[in-house]
């Protein structure tokens, strides 16, 4: 699977410069980290794209109540992609 992104969201741990050059470069997308508080130059970043991660974590936090998906049970991909996808369309019902 060759999927392209445009923008790798990730807290302040990982604002380090290597980490910021290798997405810009490497991966061709745009980091979306908040500069730590002691850095002496801010980077920008783009703090609407950034709040939107909230929900993300939020639905990980929600899919880990399912102990089949948060043990592995299912050891091939796609029953573990479809359980997933389970998972998702019962916390969208409720």
């Amino acid at each position: 699977m060759n999927q392209k992104t445009k923008y790798v969201l990730a807290d302040r741990g990982y604002d380090a410069d290597f980490i910021v050059e290798y997405i810009n470069k490497t991966m061709n997308a745009q980091a979306v980290i908040p500069p730590r508080s002691n850095r002496i130059v801010q980077r920008h970043y783009d703090k609407c794209l950034y709040k939107k991660r909230n929900l993300i974590e939020r639905l990980f936090n929600k899919i880990k109540n399912f102990r089949r998906i948060a043990t592995r049970y299912e050891k091939t991909k796609i029953n573990f992609e479809l359980l997933i996808y389970l998972a998702c369309s019962f916390l969208w019902l409720i």
